[in-house]
C-alpha cells in the first residue's frame, strides 16, 4: 500500500513548526503556467548510460549512497573536479560513479559491493573536501550486494524486474529488503512515510532510459517529491513554506536537526505536501506535470544562489 501521499499529508496539517502558504502556492502555480519557471530536461551528462543492465546497477549504487552531502562546520565540502568544473554534492556523486564504471571499476557485481568497505568506497569516489557519513555508505553497498547476491543472481535489474513496472512498487520492495531505504518516521503515535531515496531510483532510472526499457512505469506520476533539504530551502525561498521562529531560527544558524524529531518530521512532510498541491493546482489549469518533475525543478532552483539565500536545513541521515 503507497502511504507516503497519506502520511505526510496528516503530518502536514497537524504542524507546528511549518505552515504550507496556500497564496504563495498559487503564484507559483501561475508562474509555472506561464512559462516563468520550467521543469528541467534530464541531466544526461553527469550520468553513466549505455543502454543495458550495467546502467541499471549504475543507478542502483548511485541512489544507495545519495544522502547528506553537507560537511560540518568548517570543513571543506567534498567534491570532484571535472574539466574546469568542481562538482559536489549529487551531481558530485553521480560523475564520480559514471568515472568509475568507465574506469572499469567493478560496481556492477554484487560481490564487490557486499565486500565494499569505507577505504576502498573513497578510493572509488576520489575528489576533495569531507563527505560526511563515509561508513554509513559503505556498509548500505554491502547491505545492497548481499541482498542482491542472496535473492537476485547478484543483478540489479532483476530487483528492478521484479516491480513489473511500478514505480511505487520499485519503492516499496527497496523499503521491505534494505535498511537504508526504509525512510521513515514516527509522528503522534503514527508512522510516516517518506521513501525519498527509494522513490529518487524509480524517477533516476525512468529518466534516464526516458520512460522505456528499464525506466518503463506504469505508475510514475504516483511518485511524491523527494524530501531532502534542498526542496525545502527553495520552498522557503519562494514562500511557499512557513517556519515557526524556533525553526528558522535552527536553520539560519546551521543547528543540526535531529532526525526524526518533530521539527524535521513536519518539514520533510509539509515538503511533500505543498509539491502535491501545487501539482493539483496545475492540473486545475490544465497543466499536468508530475510531482517528480516539480521536484527536480525546485532541486535545480536550488542550485542556484538566487533561491537559496537562507540555508538548508541540517540533519545528519542516510534517508537524504
Amino acid at each position: 500500500m503507497w502511504q507516503v501521499p497519506e502520511t505526510t499529508l496528516r503530518v502536514a496539517a497537524q504542524a507546528g513548526h511549518v505552515a504550507v502558504d496556500e497564496h504563495e502556492i498559487a503564484r507559483v502555480a501561475e508562474m509555472i503556467s506561464a512559462g516563468e519557471l520550467e521543469i528541467p530536461p534530464w541531466g544526461a551528462e553527469h550520468h553513466y548510460f549505455d543502454g543495458t543492465a550495467a546502467t541499471v546497477a549504475y543507478f542502483t549504487v548511485l541512489d544507495t549512497v545519495n544522502f547528506c552531502f553537507w560537511p560540518p562546520p568548517g570543513k571543506r565540502r567534498w567534491g570532484i573536479r571535472v574539466g574546469n568544473s568542481f562538482l559536489s554534492g549529487y551531481v558530485g556523486m553521480a560523475s564520480a560513479l559514471r568515472a568509475a564504471m568507465e574506469k572499469g571499476v567493478p560496481l556492477t557485481s554484487a560481490q564487490y559491493l557486499s565486500g565494499m568497505n569505507a577505504a576502498e568506497f573513497s578510493r572509488i569516489i576520489g575528489g576533495s573536501g569531507m563527505l560526511p557519513l563515509i561508513e554509513e555508505r559503505a556498509a548500505a553497498l554491502r547491505e545492497l550486494g548481499g541482498l542482491l547476491l542472496a535473492e537476485y543472481r547478484g543483478e540489479a535489474r532483476l530487483l528492478v524486474k521484479e516491480a513489473c513496472g511500478s514505480a511505487v512498487g520499485l519503492a516499496l520492495i527497496l523499503a521491505e529488503k534494505l535498511a537504508s531505504f526504509r525512510d521513515k518516521a514516527f509522528y503522534r503515535g503514527g508512522t510516516v512515510w517518506f521513501l525519498k531515496r527509494a522513490q529518487i531510483l524509480a524517477a533516476d532510472l525512468y529518466g534516464a532510459f526516458g520512460g522505456q526499457s528499464w525506466g518503463a512505469f506504469s505508475d510514475i506520476d504516483q511518485l511524491t517529491a523527494f524530501a531532502d533539504y534542498k526542496v525545502p530551502q527553495v520552498l522557503r525561498q519562494q514562500g511557499i513554506l512557513r517556519y515557526s521562529p524556533a525553526l528558522a531560527s535552527r536553520v539560519d544558524l546551521m543547528v543540526p536537526i535531529p532526525a526524526g524529531s518533530d521539527m524535521e518530521v513536519e518539514l520533510r512532510a509539509a515538503t511533500i505536501a505543498a509539491v502535491e498541491r501545487l501539482r493539483y493546482l496545475l492540473v486545475q489549469r490544465g497543466k499536468a506535470f508530475r510531482s517528480h518533475e516539480l521536484d527536480w525543478m525546485f532541486w535545480s532552483m536550488g542550485q542556484d544562489d538566487r533561491f537559496r539565500k537562507k540555508p538548508y536545513h541540517r540533519t545528519l541521515t542516510v534517508f537524504y
